[in-house]
């Protein structure tokens, strides 16, 4: 068995939120130069070079990328193997959280949902745990925010709704989004599983690289036919028309009962803020 200290995973999920929230990934800045020359829309390409000059200002500041840092949303690949010493993970995952967001100096969003009295530290952590063999523990930090999760959307189809269904049931939803999540977006797609499975595999989805292409071959097909699907609808970015409304599509794919067909799409805006690491 593998001792982890509780201080060394508070310490290294504080510096997850704090550089996620200030350094995009270089396969976002990558999209967006290439979607900067790519489009013919004089707005569309000023929206890219205000992303461009926006994320450079970020790192180069340590301010952060948007004013909304978002909700701490984590998942965690525990080896069976490994234990954290000092008190639970979990509670490790929230105080490195709290950390974070406080000596980063980033918005705390978190709130009761009825009062909507804030938390004060963007607390309680959102974590997802999958154990697995071993003895390390793998940590991603996606910092989510709320006007691009509020487009998203999980339906139970029948199975008769079947591709077709689906493909159009996705593509109309980022239609209806408009500029409301600050496109250029990225799409994580769940199919299959049950209600809360394809949620948080469209939201595990969005962790993969842009350039990433689905190990299955079909089901890679299906990312870029939806994706240039989306591109044709002149969003937009920042809903100003042009030829990228969305970055990438990834799609997870589970098994299912033989009664529903469940998908899940979860929308990300184009600041697509996540880190992981391994301890």
């Amino acid at each position: 068995m593998r001792t982890i200290p509780a201080q060394t995973v508070i310490d290294k999920v504080a510096e997850m939120c704090i550089s996620a929230n200030r350094e995009l990934p270089e396969d976002v800045m990558a999209s967006f130069r290439k979607g900067q020359e790519e489009e013919e829309n004089p707005a569309a390409k000023e929206v890219f070079r205000q992303l461009i000059e926006n994320a450079e200002m970020s790192k180069d500041t340590g301010l952060p990328l948007c004013q909304d840092c978002g909700l701490a949303v984590f998942f965690v690949e525990m080896g069976e193997e490994a234990r954290v010493e000092g008190m639970g993970i979990r509670q490790a995952i929230n105080e490195g959280m709290v950390k974070g967001y406080q000596e980063g100096y980033l918005r705390k969003s978190s709130c009761d949902p009825f009062t909507r009295k804030n938390t004060g530290d963007n607390g309680p952590a959102i974590i997802h745990f999958d154990l697995v063999p071993g003895d390390k523990i793998k940590i991603w930090m996606m910092a989510k925010g709320g006007g691009s999760e509020n487009m998203s959307r999980v339906m139970m189809f029948p199975p008769a709704a079947g591709w077709k269904g689906l493909r159009e049931f996705i593509i109309n939803r980022v239609a209806e989004a408009g500029p409301n999540p600050c496109p250029p977006i990225l799409v994580g797609v769940g199919i299959g599983g049950n209600f809360e499975l394809a949620a948080i595999n469209s939201k595990k989805a969005l962790l993969r690289e842009l350039d990433d292409k689905h190990a299955d071959p079909e089901v890679a097909k299906l990312e870029e036919e939806v994706l240039a699907a989306i591109n044709k609808l002149n969003v937009g970015p920042m809903g100003l028309g042009g030829k990228n409304t969305c970055l990438a599509v990834k799609i997870a794919v589970a098994p299912c009962h033989l009664a529903s067909l469940p998908l899940a799409v979860n929308i990300q805006c184009h600041s697509a803020r996540h880190k992981e690491v391994v301890l």
